[in-house]
């Protein structure tokens, strides 16, 4: 058997990936996070499958039902939301599969930071705005963040970030990042991107904790911080200038790449 640590997208049931819904079809175990991953999707398991929402059982109980599905020989899915390699706490599941020897699979999904930047139509990396994404996030009950990667560390760089996991930090990340970004600089707070129930708010720095204590949310929710979201004037890329020559476009130094076939073969 092997268990297949399957990332479910955002929110909307039809982001996940081809491969990762025809295994969940497949699969007589689906084990999945239900606080954050659709019911549309799980529902694609067999009829005769054993679905289990993990959300209220710790490792332990999650990792008996894999061994209980080994002992059966039945494939597991093993569903979480987002991308698995992000946030998904699943090194310390495959650290157990390893001690049992038991095969298991990764298969990517579309990460929360991607979807919702697809909501807002809205590209993360800008010519001579910004050319680096940072996915990061702050201290939180469940884990601290290592002493190199905190925002007065990340925030110097003045990237577009992406913070997860941290919608009761606002006044920290104000605070932090306000000195490098300014407190004018554009902020898009996302409650649950791509979901029926969606939320956006664009605000600033400054105004971002009184606009989001408005709006009442206090969970599920991604900040973006950066100049990329309110830019207009930016510079156009080089990719598809022309005057902008590469391997397949090489002022004319290369064949023709939009000859037909019929006139490839009389070339030759």
């Amino acid at each position: 058997m092997t268990v297949y640590f399957i990332g479910a997208g955002p929110g909307a049931p039809d982001l996940i990936t081809v491969r990762g819904l025809k295994l969940i079809e497949k699969c007589k175990v689906c084990l999945f996070a239900g606080s954050l991953v659709p019911t549309e999707i799980v529902e694609a398991a067999p009829s005769d499958a054993l679905v289990m929402d993990t959300a209220p059982m710790h490792l332990d109980q999650i990792i008996e039902e894999i061994q209980k599905a080994d002992a059966d020989g039945l494939d597991v899915a093993r569903v979480h939301s987002g991308d698995p390699s992000l946030y998904g706490a699943i090194a310390e599941q495959m650290r157990r599969l390893d001690e049992m020897g038991i095969d298991y699979e990764v298969v990517p999904g579309v990460p929360a930071f991607a979807g919702a930047a697809a909501r807002l139509k809205t590209e993360l990396t800008l010519p001579e705005i910004a050319q680096t994404v940072i996915v990061t996030r702050t201290s939180g009950k469940a884990s601290s963040m290592p002493e190199h990667e905190t925002l007065e560390i990340l925030g110097q760089s003045r990237a577009t970030l992406a913070i997860h996991l941290s919608i009761r930090n606002l006044k920290y990340i104000e605070e932090t990042l306000s000195p490098y970004y300014g407190d004018d600089c554009p902020v898009v707070v996302i409650y649950r991107a791509t979901w029926p129930d969606e939320q956006i708010i664009q605000t600033t720095l400054q105004e971002m904790r009184a606009d989001v204590r408005a709006a009442k949310i206090t969970r599920t929710a991604l900040i973006f911080v950066g100049r990329v979201f309110d830019a207009k004037g930016f510079k156009d890329s080089e990719l598809y200038s022309a005057d902008f020559a590469h391997v397949l476009r090489n002022k004319g130094k290369k064949k023709d790449r939009t000859k037909t076939k019929s006139q490839a073969a009389e070339a030759e």
